[in-house]
């Protein structure tokens, strides 16, 4: 595992889900964490497992409000003096077409995805370039931003644009000692998918399904080496770079996908029922 020995952490969503999952490796790598989410109960319950470990602050606050994101740099200046690595995860997702999601919920999707992160991003520039070594910003994108995804027009757009983003920051910041990366993982066991599960997609079951813990590991990764994105998993990766430069495969490939993703979600549900009617006695 890298060593992050005293470096200071920002995570966005990181409360639970991929956000959590990266804060315990960073954690478990002496990393300093300010953990940011809008519940401040989970946020609270996550601190308290870590604090045996690390340092860890906490902030409870929306990533789309300017005002909530400048404060979130003062507070982890005013606790340990830097910053050096962001994690923009905080994501909001309302699957269905464009004409059955609300104005506001596909406004929150690009709000919270693509403005949020980029204003973050902005803001961390000043703490990053002051930082001693090891100077990050990982982005949290997605396999929906590499290829678009009926249902998910919204969503995929803010995904596209956060890649686009991120690889654009990376050119503008080459020759600084500011590392700029995008993981983009596919479908992650966690409840951004599994909450809803009858909501989304099928062909988006149609490929293997990666870990949270899967995802934080690519997140450490990213940090140090000289990557500017990782997809998860690879082969998932090639398919969508594929269906991307050849529209008419991936509408040729998406019957079987979406037939291969039913399948695989019906045994998901059946899994997740079981093990519900275990809990209930």
């Amino acid at each position: 595992m890298n060593n992050f020995k005293d470096k200071v952490v920002i995570v966005t969503g990181g409360s639970e889900g991929v956000g959590a999952a990266a804060a315990r490796k960073f954690a478990q790598a002496g990393a300093k964490l300010v953990l940011a989410a809008r519940t401040k109960k989970n946020l609270e319950k996550l601190a308290d497992e870590l604090r045996s470990i690390t340092d860890v602050q906490i902030v409870a606050m929306d990533v789309a409000d300017t005002d909530a994101c400048l404060n979130l740099f003062k507070k982890a200046e005013f606790e340990y003096g830097a910053v050096d690595v962001l994690v923009n995860n905080a994501g909001f997702h309302e699957r269905g077409s464009v004409e059955s999601v609300s104005a506001d919920d596909l406004g929150r999707m690009i709000d919270i995805n693509l403005k949020a992160p980029i204003v973050l991003c902005r803001l961390a520039l000043p703490y990053l370039r002051r930082a001693k070594d090891g100077a990050a910003i990982i982005n949290v994108a997605s396999l929906a931003g590499r290829a678009p995804i009926k249902g998910a027009a919204a969503y995929s757009a803010s995904k596209f644009g956060l890649r686009a983003f991120t690889f654009a920051l990376a050119e503008e910041l080459r020759g600084s000692d500011i590392k700029l990366a995008a993981v983009s993982p596919g479908p992650i066991d966690t409840g951004f998918i599994m909450a809803n599960i009858d909501a989304v997609a099928d062909i988006t079951f149609s490929q293997p399904m990666s870990s949270a813990d899967d995802v934080a590991n690519e997140i450490l990764q990213l940090c140090a080496n000289d990557k500017r994105e990782r997809s998860m998993p690879p082969i998932s990766g090639a398919l969508t770079t594929l269906s991307y430069l050849f529209p008419w495969l991936g509408r040729k490939l998406q019957p079987l996908l979406d037939k291969r993703g039913r399948s695989i979600k019906r045994k998901l549900k059946a899994e997740m029922a079981a093990i519900a009617r275990e809990e209930n006695g």
